[in-house]
């Protein structure tokens, strides 16, 4: 994986340590492999961090962060996964993690007309609360362990071009090296 990439745009430890709301997970804050970027804190991370954009729960910032904590794996990568859900995306993908409860709990839908306001979101909750947290876990499980495995098989994928290519180079370097006996 691009390790670069992902370093450069990823906040400084310090940053993350100080930052005033995650002030409250204190000396945890100071494992080291909250920080690293290898093959099993990112896949892990993006299982975290996908898991919470689909769950309707709140602060879903902050509980991606005590997963990650608890889990072991890249909190920055977890916490950046959570903004999936802004309030552009929240509408489609918790009316499909709602349409997925529905299916899975064998409930006929209640919704009758979406409005995008708070106030309708508040008056309708207490008929949709279920289902939209069983779809909601369910395809954040869902979505969370198939970045997970893609993420793994990714960067094993990688890393193989990289030690081949590094062979092909130890291989071509040591044919012009070696005297040509004719």
């Amino acid at each position: 994986m691009p390790k670069h990439l992902i370093k450069k745009y990823a906040p400084d430890h310090e940053v993350v340590r100080n930052h005033k709301y995650l002030k409250i997970f204190g000396t945890l804050l100071h494992d080291p492999n909250l920080f690293h970027l290898n093959r099993r804190s990112v896949s892990g991370a993006f299982f975290v961090g996908l898991l919470c954009a689909f769950t309707p729960i709140f602060p879903q910032m902050l509980t991606a962060a005590g997963l990650a904590i608890l889990l072991r794996v890249n909190l920055p990568i977890s916490v950046a996964l959570v903004w999936i859900t802004n309030p552009v995306t929240i509408p489609p993908m918790f009316y499909f993690c709602y349409e997925v409860g529905n299916w899975l709990l064998g409930i006929e839908p209640t919704i009758d007309k979406f409005k995008m306001d708070m106030q309708w979101f508040e008056s309708i909750l207490g008929q949709i609360w279920e289902p939209l947290l069983v779809g909601g876990v369910v395809t954040g499980l869902v979505a969370g362990s198939m970045a997970y495995l893609a993420i793994r098989i990714i960067w094993r994928w990688h890393l193989i071009q990289h030690l081949e290519k590094r062979k092909a180079r130890k291989k071509a370097k040591k044919a012009s090296s070696s005297p040509d006996v004719s």
